[in-house]
């Protein structure tokens, strides 16, 4: 089944958007809902980073923390790093090498919507969750890609 319209993909910012060299395909982009959340997240809490930890229920969602305040392993794999208009850093998106091995032919894009998540991500006192919406990449994307 698919999105509610409600749901519909936003449009993805310009502003955040993961910078790589000319004819490579991003994997990771954001929506201008998701960029201004980051700029004000990160006047709160200083430098940022995502990890997609692939667990189920809100383990699937983004997490956000404090830069450096979650330990990456031997098997996380960084996607991206997101530049945000009106941020110094940017942002590094990072995912477990399992959820890797199932999204490696998909677009993510990250969002913000109300409600709150569990876990111990930054956004959750506003109220709001970070969430992904996904689609395939194209055959041209697909050739175009990174290696991870």
């Amino acid at each position: 089944m698919g999105p509610t319209p409600e749901e519909a993909v936003p449009e993805v910012a310009a502003s955040g958007t993961a910078r790589v060299a000319a004819g490579v395909a991003a994997r990771v982009a954001l929506t201008q809902a998701a960029a201004d959340l980051l700029v004000t997240l990160t006047a709160i809490h200083g430098p940022l980073m995502f990890h997609q930890s692939g667990g189920c229920c809100d383990g699937s969602s983004p997490m956000c923390f404090p830069d450096g305040d979650f330990t990456l392993g031997g098997s996380d794999v960084h996607l991206a790093d997101l530049h945000v208009d009106g941020l110094e850093k940017p942002i590094g998106f990072h995912m477990s090498q399992a959820q890797f091995a199932y999204w490696k032919h998909t677009h993510l894009t990250v969002d913000v919507v109300k409600g709150r998540g569990s876990g111990f991500s930054v956004e959750a006192p506003e109220g709001v969750r970070f969430m992904i919406r996904s689609r395939l990449f194209t055959d041209d994307e697909s050739a175009t890609l990174n290696a991870v």
